[in-house]
């Protein structure tokens, strides 16, 4: 099931505001009316790593209703390029980039917008797109109108879909669902538009994994078994030098991030932690001299190598010591890792379950200060038992940080599934 490693291409990209005029001309019985035009384009690299970046593009349309779009625009430095992309069909002729709408999102309406994103490639610099261009007309600066030429070319004006991101934020995430709310003190009482893709995505699960209720090593059981705290391995699986800095920036991140998914718990149906504070315990690597710092703030373990990679002591693991048993931890229980933070050079996309999260080492660290490490983000997910959705998407969602590549944050839908997940497990622990 999903606490078996797998790997998918996420994406991490700043920001330029920059506005477009659209022409569009609509057609009232045999008068013409002056069109509406306008749209602003948000460009953001929420995180850069060595020769790679991931980009994000909101597009707010400022005119009339759109049914199609494409957008344009040209890298400035040479070796910038669209590797994978998401929410949009991307092409690249040398320097010149190309994106046109998915069928779910080429509507929309006035103020409506969509958010696309994409992993990209860099050379020797990275800079910012400067000009945009959205269904062949030139960005120009706010809503204006223009008058047709009787006769002219017309689009429909049909009342526009939803837009798949209403925000317009720097690092926006892309959600049809409702807009986000503090979790309720109570209950079980999601927003009636979620109850349906609920209850199919519990069903999948029901239908998919026999050991549903019975497995006993989710983050669930690891918060629960820790009283409402979380303790990490990292396993540096590169041969980057990291600073005592550094290492403190992974630290806190890693709170700040973990700290996300358990905020949508707090003060929900019986669950019991206002908050689940992380702490880093060890750090495993090859060679010692990776790591320059010589505080004992953490246990450091070298050349310890499991599944060709550095790992913490077994003996302090929850997941091979299940039972809670750490009497051969050499730091006691106090030192015990309940999962691990592998972070290996090169590694494409990321992988996650009971046993910790994996990813690359450059773009962890490339997006370290970063709102949302989204990848992580994902991972910790599956470490909480939610699935992927590689083939199928429940009623009327598109977008979610648990369909990988979709969304660079937490949405309201994840956070409904994590509380469904809780409702259905909470009675092991007597809630």
């Amino acid at each position: 099931m999903r606490y078996i490693s797998h790997r998918h291409a996420l994406t991490s990209a700043v920001a330029l505001i920059a506005v477009t005029a659209v022409a569009a001309w609509t057609l009232v019985a045999t008068a013409a009316r002056a069109a509406v035009t306008g749209c602003q384009i948000t460009y953001t690299v929420p995180s850069q790593w060595g020769g790679g970046f991931t980009g994000d593009i909101v597009i707010k349309n400022l005119g009339d209703p759109l049914t199609a779009w494409t957008l344009r625009w040209t890298f400035p430095a040479a070796g910038q390029a669209v590797t994978q992309g998401w929410s949009a069909t991307y092409t690249q002729s040398g320097s010149q980039v190309t994106a046109v709408n998915m069928g779910y999102n080429g509507s929309l309406g006035t103020n409506a917008s969509t958010t696309i994103g994409f992993n990209g490639a860099w050379t020797t610099a990275n800079p910012i797109p400067t000009a945009f261009t959205l269904n062949n007309v030139a960005c120009t600066g706010t809503p204006s109108t223009a008058s047709p030429t009787p006769g002219g070319p017309s689009s429909p004006s049909a009342s526009p879909r939803p837009s798949v991101s209403p925000s317009a934020s720097p690092r926006p995430s892309a959600s049809p669902s409702a807009s986000p709310s503090g979790p309720p003190t109570s209950g079980w009482n999601p927003p009636a538009n979620l109850v349906t893709p609920l209850n199919e995505v519990w069903a999948h699960y029901q239908s998919t994994y026999p050991q549903l209720l019975t497995f006993r090593n989710y983050g669930w059981d690891q918060v629960m078994a820790g009283g409402g705290k979380i303790n990490y391995c990292v396993r540096w699986d590169s041969g980057a030098r990291v600073t005592a800095a550094m290492r403190d920036q992974i630290h806190a991140a890693l709170s700040r991030q973990f700290k996300k998914w358990m905020d949508v718990m707090a003060g929900h149906n019986g669950w019991p932690y206002a908050e689940v504070p992380v702490k880093v315990v060890g750090w495993a690597v090859r060679d010692r001299a990776t790591l320059d710092w010589t505080d004992n703030s953490v246990d450091i373990y070298v050349n310890n190598i499991r599944e060709n990679a550095p790992q913490c002591s077994e003996p302090c693991g929850r997941f091979f010591h299940q039972d809670g048993n750490y009497g051969g931890c050499p730091g006691g229980a106090a030192h015990h890792y309940d999962m691990s933070l592998w972070l290996t050079s090169g590694f494409g996309g990321g992988a996650g379950g009971d046993w910790g999260q994996r990813m690359s080492s450059e773009y962890f660290t490339g997006a370290v200060n970063s709102e949302n490490i989204h990848i992580y983000l994902h991972e910790v997910g599956h470490t909480f038992g939610l699935d992927d959705f590689y083939d199928w998407t429940p009623t009327g969602q598109c977008c979610f940080i648990m369909k990988a590549g979709s969304a660079t944050s937490i949405t309201e839908f994840d956070r409904w599934m994590l509380r469904d997940f809780w409702r259905h497990l909470k009675n092991r622990w007597g809630y």
